[in-house]
């Protein structure tokens, strides 16, 4: 399929004089004061009661209940996967019973 509207060659009239182009221009943007900006209104979104630590251990209990309770085959797999840097090394290097 065509385009639309193709690309005139050099020879053809109407076609622009790429002889006299000017070079690539810089182009640069300063997102400072957006991000200052974007990270103020998360903040304003997270409210005064956000407490990241207690976000941490929350995610830390979260992991540890994820692996436990695992039978041989699981606890195998997961083995292997630490082994192999794919899950991070938690406690003991076992998951928790």
């Amino acid at each position: 399929m065509a385009p639309h509207d193709p690309t005139p060659t050099p020879d053809e009239p109407g076609a622009a004089d790429v002889s006299g182009a000017s070079a690539p221009v810089d182009f640069e943007v300063d997102l400072t004061s957006q991000e200052v900006l974007r990270r103020a209104q998360v903040m304003e979104a997270l409210g005064p009661d956000w407490d990241p630590v207690e976000v941490l251990l929350g995610e830390e209990a979260a992991y540890d209940l994820l692996y436990s309770g695992l039978d041989a085959q699981q606890q195998r797999l997961y083995d292997d996967l630490v082994a192999a840097g794919v899950l991070p090394a938690r406690g003991d290097g076992r998951a928790a019973a």
